[in-house]
């Protein structure tokens, strides 16, 4: 697959809190959560804990997609990205890894007791009005179009 823009890492690195959204049983639901971005590997780390209604949901439905965005009333100044992926708990040496660099942004969670979670991004839509009004920067492939295409 090909390289994401760097517009688009620029963008998801400046923040630092995004919007899940998971469904099950045909019935969505939204959680915030701070999160990490992790360029080398294309993921999304950010924790919660197994009691939250949006972890429930994503231990049955795997697929999630969410949002980041710039908050202003100026329209020309809108930047935001959605996002979709495959979430899973990581383990091992990915464990580590993403760990490290979530203390590394927010070291307060080193005294919380929760989990960490990795979406491993397969769709990225960066809308930038700087660019001109509605311009979309797009990479990789909706999960919908991709069974579709099989």
């Amino acid at each position: 697959m090909t390289q994401v823009d760097k517009r688009i890492v620029e963008f998801i690195k400046k923040h630092h809190v995004l919007t899940l959204a998971t469904t099950y049983q045909n019935t969505p639901y939204c959680a915030n959560c701070f999160y990490v971005y992790s360029e080398e590997d294309n993921i999304l780390i950010f924790t919660s804990d197994y009691e939250t209604k949006h972890v429930k949901d994503l231990q049955k439905q795997d697929i999630v997609a969410g949002s980041i965005v710039l908050e202003t009333t100026v329209i020309g100044k809108i930047q935001g990205v959605q996002f979709q992926g495959k979430i899973f708990e990581p383990k091992d040496n990915l464990l580590d890894k993403v760990k490290k660099k979530y203390l590394t942004r927010f070291p307060i969670a080193m005294l919380m007791k929760t989990t960490l979670w990795v979406v491993d991004l397969s769709f990225l839509k960066f809308t930038d009005n700087r660019l001109g009004f509605g311009k979309k920067l797009i990479w990789g492939t909706i999960e919908s179009e991709k069974h579709h295409e099989q």
